[in-house]
């Protein structure tokens, strides 16, 4: 080993020292071993000898342990990627599904039901694309919701020019599982206001704001339509208030509608207390 042998010597002059210099040792009839040599000289105040500290490691077992470790997260990655894929497809068909079913029933109340089960579908369909984009574990809640918004206005507004939604968030960045349930809260109470906010052609604005303060934070979807009705125009709580109600409740927030003047505003509010610590995420 004369490269070795080059180094002990400059290291036996004082002007080098051997940091984890790596070795295949290969012997007759016998596995070659990884090697890793660390070598320095020893400073005890005697000046005619010359003496030397050598360590040698075999991280035969560590090199093989570490391949086989990179061959495990390749192999997953490629699972992932084909599983991510495959829930993409499956989403899509069940979205084609309902959106056929809803145009041969003779019901506008089931299709309307179908109707919004195929934009709960959409919800998570774009949810899984962000993920798919992202590192997997969180992703920037800004991002997600400007294409939610798009995926819902592609899905549910036949005239832009009439409807819009905007989008005001700040950088944000959530937890996977969390920006489900965000993604869901949203998706029904725009749904909700496309549906009730604007009757008979009116134009309006739908805007989805998001703000953290560090544990704290505020969720909220605003329509500048004709308000909440009062008496007994205003109507009955469905399966989108119920879906909201649980979601919130999940992550210990509160709900409250007020009147935007014009229009209606509701606002799922997060304020750290220590029941809700353990379960509402914090920007990362």
């Amino acid at each position: 080993m004369p490269r070795l042998a080059s180094l002990l010597k400059a290291t036996a002059s004082g002007s080098a020292r051997i940091e984890a210099y790596e070795i295949d040792l290969h012997r007759p009839n016998r596995p070659a071993r990884n090697l890793v040599v660390n070598a320095q000289t020893l400073v005890d105040g005697d000046t005619d000898h010359v003496r030397l500290l050598m360590a040698v490691t075999d991280v035969t077992e560590a090199r093989a342990a570490a391949r086989l470790r990179d061959d495990l997260i390749r192999d997953n990655a490629i699972l992932l990627q084909e599983v991510q894929h495959r829930v993409a497809n499956s989403l899509q068909i069940i979205a084609s599904v309902l959106m056929q079913s809803a145009r041969r029933v003779q019901s506008e109340e089931a299709r309307g039901h179908l109707h919004d089960a195929h934009h709960r579908i959409m919800t998570i369909a774009a949810l899984q694309k962000q993920l798919s984009a992202s590192s997997g574990a969180s992703l920037e809640l800004r991002a997600y919701l400007t294409q939610l918004s798009q995926s819902l206005g592609a899905s549910m507004i036949d005239d832009p020019g009439r409807l819009s939604i905007d989008v005001r968030a700040d950088d944000t960045i959530v937890k996977a599982d969390v920006s489900v349930s965000l993604g869901l809260i949203v998706t029904e109470l725009v749904i909700n206001a496309l549906k009730h906010a604007f009757p008979g052609g009116a134009k309006g604005l739908i805007v989805i704001e998001y703000r953290s303060m560090g544990s704290d934070w505020t969720l909220s979807v605003t329509d500048d339509g004709i308000g909440i009705p009062a008496g007994s125009e205003a109507p009955k709580p469905g399966l989108g208030s119920g879906i909201v109600e649980a979601l919130a409740k999940n992550l210990g927030c509160t709900i409250e509608a007020t009147d935007a003047r014009p229009g209606t505003a509701v606002t799922i509010s997060h304020r750290e207390t220590a029941d809700s610590e353990a379960r509402i995420p914090e920007a990362v």
